[in-house]
């Protein structure tokens, strides 16, 4: 979409296209100045669509000739909106060639085709074809695609596009040529196409049907012994889509494409998948075991993809979580069912909770806020968000809960018998799952239930419980509320299935039987609550029990229950369910870090963790049956983010005051415990990113932290000098970054020896030199040190803002990541935030506005953050050129609490042009996706 206008498209103005497009014929001369475009289309008028022009969307294209049926014809611009209006009356087809060119070289938003290292690669959703050629770019017109490639042999050697290769050769001047088919029928966002000097890893593999198949991962040159995993992941992708749902490979190959300049995690492009090199790239002197994690879900993720967005995909942007939210959910499963075990797959799910705790909560709360499935968007790009992907798959996890994994698999069944081929709704995903399973809770409040896809804002889960010793009962009075969000005051009571134990005083889940039941069930059980308040009669209960609440998180909830610090203690000690028991010590920490963030401002303890807490954290962690990896999240306390996100003021400063001072105390008084946690665990033998020994490295790095911060305090000195040591002789990049770690978060004079050292060994491995750069953006803020640091690095010689990944690890690290070092009293840390979304808004509209998004909370800050953080967000909304992508975010983040400065920036934004009024029928048209 282009800068300088501003059309809000809205869902309920959505009108099916004038005309289809059925066949796309594209001869591509690319070259990296001038690439040209041949585009032949066969069109149809759609006959439920009053006749009108046609109208094709362009962005910064070069038009050279429009030809009907073989001759000249007339056709008329409108802004960069290519008119053509004496077409074939009747619904007959009828061809249309239309030949552009384009600047892949100078195409610095990494948005249609672009270059990257010197190779050709595209990026096309939401809008990015139209930077391609003139076409009906909008996801409901669907068309099969024959591409042609033709370059430079030596310098461009390898030409990949969707589907299958049918026929290649070479042609005169040392030129040669690709020509790809896709037989499926996809949108113009899933076009793909590649050039470049690249290599690639194959693997022939047979599915159950008896197929063979060939899979690729291609890379740069010299990168092939890091695409193992990529490839190992990929794999296990294909077998267990089609074992667990029953969805089968169904092109004869399937191709992986990794680049370091992209702006999201990766693509799903029919059968030719785009990747961010970080989520290819891995070997252990380099990779973490958190990037080997993410590789194996983002290359399952797109692959999923193939099917739930692909085969099936969106009738319009605003049902972009109809694909994102359910492969997110299936890349989600397909995690846990690879970790092998109970504990690993609670660990998974945990991880996914915090994830979307930290990012996608506060989204809720802010200006940003939107449904699942949004209403109106000014820029779509803005809404690839953690509320689409995240939000959006424990939206399909409410639908396995309430139906059950059987069902839910019918339900995916009867999806896709309805739907293969087509683009469709949110409304249609959900009446699949309720016709499956039509005796089901979920087919009897189908219509409530999809007030998830509608209702914008966090729902809060109020629980209490009485005991009644005389009665043997315990009744459980839930009640559900929901806070006003942008345009959305008022809410309606939404389904909310909440598992639940009952534990009793030897720590054992009691049977449950509600008073209207003939007999008890096993301890665990989901109650659907549907109204604003419902009470739970549990009867034959013989004590008192601790209520069990929200376990496996079984809906995206803020459950506000009252619970002493004794029955946290005991669920913390006892609980069956991983994510309770995790639960139980975030909320005692919690509660400790708000008591004291309340207090006066020069009363907060130097140790304020009580002692009930430190011995329970204490026998957890030498509890000899528990996973390590488990271990290591219950210990890490909360962070500052989340913490202020439960606060109605913010004070950064006061918060980092009170963690730090939590934090030294636990290191302190455990020292002993992290001194035989680390020696347990510190030896995981030949590097494996398994689950097991990854907890085991992850344990011992947790250890490693607390003893350098203990020693930086008092503690024992040795422990700074071992993690030196550890950082030198480590035979992988998990272990070391670690003790990398341990020395700069605690400030040892070794951090910078460590520094220097780790660029020595890096300097030449991209993925790894991002983070050394994020580590030093992450680091403590000792006198105001990281703002002059972070601008020192900017001028570094491997430092490169137009690179997405470089400026991620640095600027996105400072301004997102380290909230003590960027909120500070001078506002330096604003005026930075400022200048870099303005200077990347010239650059890449997308990048700026993720940037601009570190700011969505500036209302809640104390003063003097709040006044200098308005100053901030008005002067980017004050910049005339300012793109939609930016202006959409900041005068969001404005309008509510600064209507002046979103009057300015209204007043001063350029005039809606005459393109943007006369697109054809509201066309809803549009990470980081999942995988940003």
């Amino acid at each position: 979409m282009r800068e300088g206008h501003s059309t809000v498209t809205r869902r309920q103005d959505y009108a099916p296209p004038a005309f289809w497009i059925d066949s796309v014929d594209l001869t591509f001369d690319l070259e990296p100045t001038k690439t040209r475009v041949l585009n032949k289309m066969v069109l149809r008028r759609n006959p439920d669509v009053p006749a009108q022009p046609l109208r094709l969307d362009g962005d910064e294209l070069n038009l050279a000739r429009v030809v009907l049926a073989g001759q000249g014809c007339s056709f008329r611009m409108d802004g960069q909106t290519l008119v053509l209006e004496n077409l074939p009356e009747g619904t007959a087809p009828f061809e249309l060639e239309v030949f552009t060119t384009c600047n892949p070289e100078k195409n610095s938003k990494l948005m249609g085709l672009f270059m990257s290292g010197g190779d050709f690669f595209t990026q096309c959703e939401a809008e990015g074809f139209r930077r391609i050629t003139y076409f009906l770019d909008r996801p409901d017109v669907m068309a099969t695609y024959t591409v042609t490639l033709r370059a430079d042999r030596k310098r461009y050697p390898v030409l990949l596009s969707n589907g299958n290769l049918v026929e290649s050769g070479d042609l005169d001047g040392g030129r040669h040529f690709a020509t790809w088919h896709d037989p499926f029928k996809k949108p113009s966002y899933l076009f793909a196409v590649v050039a470049g000097q690249l290599v690639a890893r194959e693997q022939r593999i047979v599915t159950r049907s008896g197929r063979e198949h060939l899979l690729q991962v291609y890379v740069r040159p010299g990168d092939l012994d890091q695409t193992e995993h990529a490839m190992n992941s990929l794999i296990h992708s294909v077998l267990w889509d089609e074992a667990r749902f029953g969805l089968a490979l169904d092109l004869d190959r399937f191709m992986v494409v990794a680049t370091s300049d992209f702006n999201a995690g990766a693509m799903e492009n029919k059968g030719l998948n785009i990747f961010n090199t970080k989520y290819v790239l891995a070997k252990p002197s380099t990779a973490t075991d958190s990037d080997f994690d993410a590789i194996e879900s983002v290359i399952g993720h797109e692959y999923f993809h193939n099917w739930t967005g692909d085969r099936v995909t969106c009738r319009d942007w605003f049902q972009l979580s109809l694909k994102e939210g359910l492969t997110v959910f299936r890349d989600q499963e397909f995690s846990q069912d690879l970790a092998g075990t109970d504990s690993a797959r609670a660990v998974k799910r945990i991880q996914d909770v915090i994830n979307l705790r930290a990012a996608q909560f506060p989204e809720d709360a802010g200006p940003m806020a939107h449904p699942v499935r949004p209403d109106e968007y000014l820029e779509i790009s803005n809404f690839y968000t953690t509320t689409i992907y995240e939000k959006g798959a424990e939206v399909v996890r409410m639908y396995q809960t309430l139906v059950g994994r059987d069902g839910f698999r019918k339900g995916v069944d009867l999806y896709f018998q309805r739907h293969d081929g087509q683009a469709v709704t949110c409304d249609d995903f959900a009446q699949a799952m309720a016709d499956a399973n039509p005796d089901s809770d979920l087919a009897r409040l189908l219509p409530q239930f999809k007030r998830w896809y509608s209702q914008a804002g966090t729902p809060v889960l109020k629980a209490e419980g009485r005991y009644d010793a005389a009665a043997r009962s315990y009744t459980l009075t839930l009640s559900q509320t929901c806070p006003p969000t942008p345009g959305q005051p008022h809410k309606e009571p939404f389904v909310i299935p909440v598992r639940l134990g009952l534990v009793g005083a030897d720590g054992r889940d009691l049977p449950l039987q509600l008073d209207h039941w003939q007999r008890p069930v096993d301890g665990n059980h989901t109650l659907v609550l549907t109204e604003p308040e419902t009470r739970f009669t549990f009867v034959g209960v013989d004590s008192e029990p601790v209520p069990s609440l929200l376990r496996g998180f079984s809906a995206p909830v803020e459950l506000d229950w009252d619970a002493t610090p004794e029955q946290l203690l005991h669920l913390l000690a006892h609980d069956s369910d991983p994510f309770t028991r995790w639960e139980a010590g975030q909320r005692l920490a919690l509660s400790i870090a708000i008591e004291q963030i309340a207090g006066p401002a020069d009363g907060s303890r130097a140790e304020p963790l009580n002692d009930a807490y430190l011995a329970a954290l204490r026998a957890l962690l030498r509890e000899p049956d528990l996973d390590p990896a488990f271990k290591a999240l219950v210990l890490t306390l909360p962070d500052e983010d989340y913490i202020a996100d439960q606060l109605d003021e913010v004070d950064p400063q006061r918060i980092h005051a009170v963690c730090d001072a939590m934090e030294l105390q636990l290191a302190k008084a455990l020292q002993t415990d992290w001194a035989w946690a680390y020696d347990a665990h510190e030896n995981t033998g030949a590097y494996s990113p398994d689950p097991v020994s990854a907890g085991r490295r992850e344990l011992a790095g947790l250890a490693l932290h607390m003893l350098c911060l203990a020693a930086t305090h008092g503690g024992e000195l040795v422990w700074p000098g071992k993690a030196y040591q550890r950082f030198k002789d480590a035979g992988n990049m998990t272990d070391r970054l670690n003790a990398l770690e341990a020395l700069v978060y605690s400030g040892h004079d070794l951090a910078g020896r460590a520094l220097q050292r780790y660029y020595e060994l890096f300097r030449h491995e991209p993925l790894a030199l991002d983070k050394w750069f994020a580590l030093q953006a992450h680091a403590p803020d000792h006198n105001g040190s990281v703002l002059p640091q972070v601008r020192t690095l900017m001028k570094h010689p491997d430092f490169n803002l137009r690179t997405p990944n470089r400026a991620r690890s640095l600027v996105f690290s400072y301004c997102n990541g380290n909230p003590a070092a960027f909120h500070r009293t001078d506002a330096a840390g604003y005026a930075f935030w400022a200048d870099r979304v303005l200077e990347l808004d010239t650059i890449n509209p997308q990048v700026a506005a993720r940037l601009a998004r570190a700011m969505d909370a500036w209302a809640r800050l104390v003063e003097p953050y709040r006044s200098a953080a308005r100053e901030a967000l008005a002067r980017v909304a004050a910049k005339p050129s300012l793109s939609n992508d930016v202006r959409e975010v900041v005068t969001r983040a404005l309008a509510e609490h600064a209507p002046a400065e979103v009057a300015h920036a209204e007043a001063t934004a350029p005039a809606l042009d005459n393109a943007a009024e006369a697109r054809s029928a509201p066309t809803p048209d549009t990470e980081p996706k999942t995988a940003s």
